[in-house]
């Protein structure tokens, strides 16, 4: 199916105010060369590709008390998205032509109903697209309601590859608030994972109107490497949402301040035991979540007591993301992870160790006219 995107104009489409963020940040332009704020021409672009692929990284969200602004981009794992012009698609219009990897029956090929179409239709509605009509085909490499960000993998990857057919006139903010759009239809509106996994690296989301995205620098010095272990079981976001307390007792709330205060400077200091510390210390979120996820307790407990710095549930879940600073360490503490999620939750898992991604999303491959 495709969808037509030629009713925008300027006047329906807000940019919100300048972000703190300062363009000058390597990380902030990726592999885009893009600012973090692009003004958006009333002219429509012309396509400089027949064709490019992007890959965006999964990501870490939440962070333990940095619950819906705190998040981070994980390397080696993600989604890729194919873009093409392709004249048997109405001029203005998106088709959705291939899905392949994880779970691909299970996602709709309508772009109004799937994560990549929607950031894809928003980035051609801001562009004022009408002359040229679009293939895209998505190739998932996340399973779907792992908690590894797989709806924003797919809405980052989908809105920059349209932005680099029209030679990336849009910046950083414009992507993410496409992404927003996916985000929002699916999981809810927030952008701890889309942000991180466009702008790579840790991500702090100060506010929302007007959006205001903080880059956090983790040393480039330091070694980060990120435990990652996936049970066979299906955690929905929306479900895992339901479960948080509509109310929040003064103690709580002032604790969970403290712990994401400690948990930025850790990351801004490099500090993995000060970092491992406060991503285990939520006492609002993963309290609720963590019964709803068999063995999540018991995972927790092996993680730590094999030398993980910090344990907590990766977003929604049911992945579990311990942090420490040796690879091979990684490894052991993951065996016992996927250990104490067969013994106490009777749940297969597997795990994965990685690195931080500090690029985000970027363009792969591209075929010019």
């Amino acid at each position: 199916m495709a969808i037509c995107c030629c009713y925008y104009t300027p006047a329906n489409f807000r940019i919100p105010q300048s972000t703190q963020v300062s363009s000058a940040d390597p990380r902030l332009r990726c592999n885009l060369s893009l600012p973090s704020r692009t003004p958006i021409s009333l002219a429509e672009p012309d396509p400089i590709c027949t064709s490019v692929k992007a890959f965006a990284p999964a990501t870490v969200a939440n962070l333990g008390p940095g619950f819906d602004f705190l998040g981070c981009a994980v390397d080696g794992l993600g989604d890729t998205v194919s873009i093409s012009v392709d004249s048997k698609v109405h001029p203005g219009e998106i088709s959705i032509s291939n899905i392949s990897g994880d779970n691909a029956k299970k996602l709709r090929k309508d772009p109004l109903w799937n994560c990549a179409g929607i950031a894809a239709i928003e980035v051609m509605k801001m562009l004022g697209i009408r002359s040229v009509g679009l293939s895209l085909s998505l190739e998932k490499g996340l399973p779907l309601g792992s908690g590894l960000g797989s709806s924003a993998a797919s809405a980052a990857a989908a809105a920059v590859a349209v932005n680099g057919i029209f030679g990336n006139k849009l910046g950083v903010e414009e992507l993410v608030l496409a992404s927003l759009k996916s985000e929002e239809k699916v999981s809810g509106y927030h952008a701890d994972n889309v942000a991180p996994a466009i702008m790579g690296g840790f991500v702090l989301i100060r506010s929302y109107e007007p959006l205001d995205l903080i880059p956090l620098k983790f040393p480039s010095e330091k070694d980060l490497f990120f435990v990652l272990v996936c049970p066979d079981f299906e955690a929905p976001t929306k479900k895992m949402r339901a479960a948080l307390p509509t109310e929040i007792a003064m103690p709580h709330h002032v604790w969970n301040c403290s712990q994401a205060g400690a948990l930025v400077a850790s990351v801004l200091q490099g500090d993995l035991v000060g970092l491992g510390k406060a991503l285990s210390s939520d006492k609002i979120v993963e309290p609720k979540r963590a019964p709803l996820i068999p063995g999540m307790e018991a995972v927790k407990k092996a993680a730590l007591e094999a030398g993980a710095f910090g344990c907590t549930i990766s977003g929604a879940g049911p992945t579990a993301v311990a942090v420490t600073d040796n690879e091979e360490r990684g490894k052991e503490i993951g065996k016992h992870m996927v250990e104490a999620f067969f013994r106490e939750g009777n749940l297969k898992a597997c795990a994965n160790v990685k690195q931080l991604d500090r690029v985000g999303a970027r363009l792969i491959n591209s075929t010019k006219h």
